[in-house]
């Protein structure tokens, strides 16, 4: 029943970090002032690998990057809060990692996908992509609801991932010009969401990211999903269960 418990809790703080597109982001201020070593937080927009490593774009002049050059060491706070009217009862993730320079196009490529504004500076000199390393979690479910977690548990096996990323923008794509109808009732009939164009921007083994212009989803799946014939079934019963349960 533990094994079973912990499962759990890794599940839900994987979808909780991987349903965030914003984060705030800590790092240790750097030698040479009156603040050396104290913690300095800042807001970063947040993408994520596959495997589930958060993503970082961010420019060689903020603090937060001259930091990190200095000293990898950092955290992440990932708030699932939104809607309770006591925050403090709503589910928040923090993770600590290292951060370390990625040129991988395919990262950048996910990175973009999900925040479109992004592509405006990414283009620029000084911004580049940041892979954050996991080392442990601490997951808030709820007040009182308390749990740590390791690296296994916030990131899944890289090359178990390796198949499904290579298939993604294939898939997405599909899925986009095919399957539009599905992808708006699982916006609307699965989680709630207001009508408007949705478009599918991710899919990873725990699930997969949709968007508008105005909004941002997260369905996540029952169980991960390695492969295109396992990511098929999971959409095709999630397409079907929302038929029944739109109006």
């Amino acid at each position: 029943m533990a094994d079973n418990d912990q499962k759990s809790h890794a599940t839900g703080a994987r979808n909780l970090m991987r349903g965030c597109t914003q984060a705030t982001l800590a790092t240790l201020t750097r030698p040479g002032g009156d603040r050396a070593g104290w913690p300095s937080p800042s807001l970063a927009l947040i993408g994520f690998a596959t495997d589930g490593c958060p993503l970082l774009l961010i420019s060689g002049l903020a603090e937060h990057t001259r930091n990190l050059l200095v000293d990898p060491r950092c955290g992440l706070l990932f708030d699932g809060t939104a809607g309770h009217i006591d925050r403090l009862t709503g589910p928040r993730l923090s993770v600590r990692g290292q951060a370390e320079p990625t040129q991988d196009p395919a990262l950048l490529r996910r990175f973009l996908t999900r925040q479109p504004t992004a592509v405006t500076y990414a283009g620029f000199g000084d911004f580049g992509l940041w892979r954050v390393v996991i080392t442990d979690g601490h997951l808030v479910a709820g007040f009182g609801r308390i749990h740590t977690l390791s690296t296994d548990d916030l990131c899944l096996p890289a090359t178990a991932c390796e198949y499904l990323a290579r298939a993604e923008a294939e898939l997405v794509a599909h899925m986009n010009q095919d399957h539009a109808d599905a992808l708006a009732l699982y916006a609307t009939a699965l989680l709630g969401k207001g009508h408007g164009r949705w478009c599918m921007t991710g899919l990873d083994p725990d699930g997969l990211d949709l968007r508008t212009d105005a909004d941002t989803a997260r369905l996540a799946f029952t169980a991960p999903v390695y492969d295109v014939g396992q990511a098929h079934t999971e959409m095709m019963r999630l397409a079907t269960l929302a038929r029944t349960v739109s109006p």
